[in-house]
């Protein structure tokens, strides 16, 4: 038997299934079209994407795993609180329930982060005997969580920090659109940047409050570097520099308030290698080791529907108990 997940979400449409054991057998993802030049889409825009994309992802998926789904699932918010909501996710709710009830099979709900969290959780799966932390990073989210009690198909997560204006995923689009690069261009940005002198990793400045922190502000002086003529490349560097200082210090206050010493890290920030090495160069160091970080695999750190598959699937089996 088989388990679908489906993921709608501000820049991705994404389907996966997983086996009785949890591998993924099959998945497929399409980024929504952003004009050129811009950072984003209204919901509306990408609400009408979903609808095109869904039925062409679901006619490519294998009859072989659609003639034996056990179940279905599908984020429904962006995350696991009252009061969550973003209209794209419709778009996968609708899918789901129809093929749910054309199959005459169970459906479960979840949601965005959940799924990036069970995603990053694969190959990871001894974090979830005690609770830890996690570190939600993407173009709509930036977030210090606790993850108290994982049960099947369910994480109960405690919010403890995030950004007061932009987004790690949003300063790294913003200053790359300015660069000339696609969007979404965290990949690009991480390419242009291996170029990049290793000083101007240190040219933008961190700003961390407590549980809070800031990128407005530098993301104002990296437009600056560049009126100033500064190398793209440089300033690609300095981008990832600023992110990994930033989250460095961001973890370790994460820490002293909570006493855990454990760290997963997702979401398409966390895929930039860069920022992967400098963070644990920086925690190795400034915590002595006494810590420990976890991360997604690359390939699941963007958007993606396999974290849903794999929470749908706990669920289901829990269910036939």
């Amino acid at each position: 038997m088989y388990y679908l997940g489906l993921d709608t979400s501000a820049y991705t449409t994404s389907l996966a299934v997983v086996d009785r054991s949890g591998q993924c057998v099959w998945e497929s993802r399409r980024l929504l079209n952003v004009p050129a030049q811009t950072t984003g889409l209204a919901q509306s825009a990408a609400f009408f994407q979903h609808m095109q994309n869904l039925p062409e992802l679901t006619e490519a998926l294998p009859q072989a795993y659609l003639s034996h789904l056990a179940s279905v699932g599908v984020s429904v918010a962006p995350r696991p609180v009252e009061g969550s909501y973003m209209p794209v996710f419709t778009a996968g709710i609708a899918a789901a329930r129809i093929l749910a009830a054309a199959k005459g099979i169970p459906l479960f709900r979840t949601t965005h982060q959940e799924g990036h969290i069970a995603a990053a959780l694969r190959g990871n799966e001894h974090l979830i005997q005690e609770p830890f932390l996690a570190v939600h990073l993407s173009g709509g989210t930036t977030e210090l969580l606790h993850v108290r009690a994982r049960s099947p198909g369910y994480l109960r997560i405690e919010l403890l920090g995030g950004t007061t204006d932009l987004h790690a995923g949003q300063f790294v689009d913003r200053v790359g659109v300015r660069l000339g690069l696609a969007f979404p261009t965290g990949k690009y940005l991480e390419q242009l940047a291996l170029s990049g002198s290793a000083e101007a990793g240190s040219w933008l400045p961190s700003s961390v409050q407590g549980l809070r922190i800031s990128f407005s502000g530098v993301e104002t002086a990296a437009v600056r570097l560049l009126e100033q003529g500064k190398a793209q490349a440089d300033v690609a560097r300095a981008v990832e520099g600023c992110i990994a200082r930033t989250l460095s210090k961001w973890l370790s206050a994460g820490m002293r308030e909570t006493g855990r010493r454990k760290i997963l890290l997702a979401g398409g920030v966390a895929a930039n290698r860069f920022i992967r090495q400098e963070i644990e160069r920086r925690m190795q160091k400034s915590e002595r080791g006494n810590m420990a970080l976890y991360w997604a695999k690359p390939e699941w750190c963007g958007d993606n529907a396999v974290g849903v598959a794999l929470l749908t699937r706990e669920a289901d089996q829990e269910r036939s108990k």
